[in-house]
Parts: C-alpha cells; sequence; structure tokens
C-alpha cells in the first residue's frame, strides 16, 4: 500500500497519541489496571486502531522502553569503559531526570510488571556498553555479573531515593554521590581482579 505524506503525518499523530495516553496512564495507575479500553478513549482512538499498530500493551510498554534504552544509548555510544564511567553517570542521571513522571515510575518500579521490561532495558544498555570494555572483558563471567550489579543498583537505588524523597537535592550533588560511590567501587574492584 502507498502511503502519502498526509497518511504518514496521520499515523505518526496517531501513536503520539496513543504513546501520550499511555504516559498519562502509567502516572495515574498500576500498568495492571491499564486497559485498552481506556488507553484507547483518552488517546482519541477507537481499540481496532490501537490493535493495528500495537497486538497489547505489553508491546506498546516493550517499544517505549526500546525507545528509552536506544535515546540513552545514542549519548553514550562513543564512551569507553571504565574510563568514562564519570561521564556516564552523568549522563544516566541528566537523561533520566530530562524523561518525564512515566519514565521515572517505570524506572524507579521495585515490583510489579515495570521491573522486568526494565531490566531488559538496562541489559541492553550494559551489554552495549561495558561489553566493550577490555578490562571487562577480562573478567571471568560471574566477575562481570557482581561488577554489572554494583553498577546498575547503585545508580538506579541512587536516582530511585532522589525521586522518591521528590528531587530535592540539586542534580550536581546527587551525580557526584553516585559518582563517588561508583567510581571508587570499580577502580577498586577491577584492581583486585587485575
Amino acid at each position: 500500500m502507498q502511503v502519502n505524506d498526509y497518511q504518514d503525518l496521520r499515523v505518526q499523530r496517531t501513536i503520539n497519541s496513543i504513546y501520550d495516553a499511555f504516559k498519562q496512564l502509567i502516572c495515574e495507575k498500576d500498568y495492571q489496571k491499564i486497559t485498552v479500553t481506556e488507553l484507547a478513549k483518552l488517546a482519541q482512538v477507537n481499540k481496532k486502531t490501537f490493535y493495528r499498530y500495537y497486538p497489547t500493551l505489553d508491546d506498546l510498554l516493550s517499544e517505549l522502553q526500546a525507545q528509552y534504552s536506544q535515546d540513552y544509548l545514542k549519548e553514550v555510544r562513543d564512551f569507553q569503559y571504565p574510563r568514562d564511567l564519570a561521564k556516564s553517570v552523568t549522563t544516566f542521571f541528566t537523561y533520566s531526570a530530562k524523561q518525564g513522571e512515566a519514565y521515572d515510575r517505570i524506572t524507579t518500579c521495585a515490583v510489579g510488571s515495570y521491573v522486568g521490561i526494565r531490566q531488559q532495558m538496562i541489559d541492553e544498555v550494559m551489554n552495549k556498553t561495558w561489553g566493550q570494555s577490555p578490562e571487562f572483558n577480562q573478567l571471568a563471567d560471574w566477575q562481570k555479573r557482581i561488577l554489572l550489579d554494583f553498577v546498575q543498583q547503585t545508580g538506579l537505588k541512587v536516582y530511585t531515593t532522589w525521586v522518591n524523597q521528590g528531587r530535592v537535592e540539586p542534580l550536581a550533588a546527587v551525580i557526584n554521590a553516585a559518582t563517588a560511590l561508583m567510581q571508587g567501587g570499580v577502580e577498586r574492584y577491577l584492581n583486585a581482579n587485575n
């Protein structure tokens, strides 16, 4: 089927409307309680239109998470680990702080439906960043897992604490604290395992 510019624009508006409605619902309720019916109503599309683009809500959530991770990976693509860990921490926090409430709900959720999809995003980011590091690749598999778990859990926990406490502390102070924790731990860990 030939799609003209007007149809492309209509499709993009429809998808944007679905995304906006979905993000709004994520902010208002638990994921398990979101229905296609209410999402379609809020997006001002019919259910059939929603299903034309997304077989399930899980597919929409997966696409949203993939978009977040791809956007973040573009920002860190030239970083080399562990050398650029401080820049990576800064980028993670500044990127995350700009994404909005739906991103925060997904990212800081401790239990529930977002945890699995968030972990897929984290794993993709870690593999495409740390996986390129010669120092990292010299470690045994179990040592790699420990390092990745430390980096991701520390960054995520500091960000979650900052969000849950109302973002009161200046972002720069939070970044400095996270960087000190992570950089110190990673450097000592790598030195101990060389």
